[in-house]
């Protein structure tokens, strides 16, 4: 396994206070393209904040200089979804998104923070239910804005695509929540777990277990309190016939939590993965 690129990434992650989101989501695809050149990625995001800071001078108010912004990244860019195949992992990889122009909400949220960051806009990801949402705070007021698009959303909207998850949920009655529970700004290590799960959940379904084990390497070092992504790297080795790391991660998840509801089906797979190690 390339230690040096989970090096790499584990020191990018290292720390919440100067946390680079960009850089650490560009590197995130050094699984599948070992060869990927993270500078170059992000020479060119910053060719393209450089290109924009032309457009602005210091007295720019903030609301032109959104507007500007989104002009820039959704008209003269042409970034948006990608309708054909919404789940692709390649709308996962900012070096492809950049190429293609095509990704996810929260793929297109993290380039077009960065490139807001560069114009002097602080504008925050919020991990709103089934759909990465931007916040921004001007004097005009708070603004929630859907990053495929660049629309602002009214609260009306925003309830109207959050109540059926909260019918999924069973949040309803007298459990309802309130919307701006999901409207707090999400933390650049929120941001790149949500990121990275969605990696997660696409190669899970689609069964390819070394691209798989590649991302959960790294949810890993990302969320080293996570007891649950050891559980689930574990699993992963065992789909991969690596035995012996499967056994000691697995048990890594019992030790921490004996009375978790899956301990019983762990137990009984680790007791399976030890008589294969004993067969051979």
């Amino acid at each position: 396994m390339p230690t040096q690129q989970l090096d790499y990434f584990t020191s990018l992650v290292a720390e919440d206070e100067h946390f680079p989101l960009t850089e650490a989501a560009v590197a995130v695809a050094q699984h599948a393209y070992p060869d990927l050149d993270v500078q170059g990625v992000l020479d060119k995001i910053d060719q393209w904040g450089n290109k924009l800071k032309k457009q602005i001078t210091p007295d720019t108010p903030p609301i032109q200089r959104l507007q500007l912004l989104k002009h820039f990244f959704y008209n003269e860019l042409g970034f948006g979804p990608n309708p054909n195949d919404f789940y692709a992992p390649e709308n996962s990889y900012l070096h492809q998104i950049i190429e293609n122009r095509r990704g996810i909400p929260i793929s297109l949220a993290i380039l077009m923070m960065e490139l807001g960051q560069q114009i002097g806009l602080n504008i925050r990801g919020i991990s709103f239910p089934n759909h990465f949402m931007m916040r921004i705070s001007l004097q005009q007021g708070e603004i929630i804005m859907d990053p495929l698009t660049g629309d602002s959303l009214s609260k009306n909207q925003l309830q109207e695509m959050l109540d059926p998850y909260l019918d999924a949920k069973g949040y309803r009655g007298e459990l309802s929540l309130p919307l701006n529970i999901f409207l707090r700004a999400s933390s650049a290590r929120e941001i790149l777990s949500r990121f990275m799960r969605n990696l997660k959940m696409i190669y899970s379904e689609d069964e390819r277990w070394e691209r798989l084990l590649g991302i959960q390497e790294r949810l890993v070092i990302l969320l080293p309190d996570s007891t649950e992504e050891v559980r689930d790297r574990g699993l992963i080795f065992a789909q991969l016939e690596y035995v012996r790391p499967a056994i000691a991660d697995l048990h890594h998840y019992l030790s921490e939590m004996p009375g978790a509801e899956d301990a019983v089906d762990i137990r009984e797979h680790i007791a399976t993965l030890e008589s294969q190690t004993k067969l051979h």
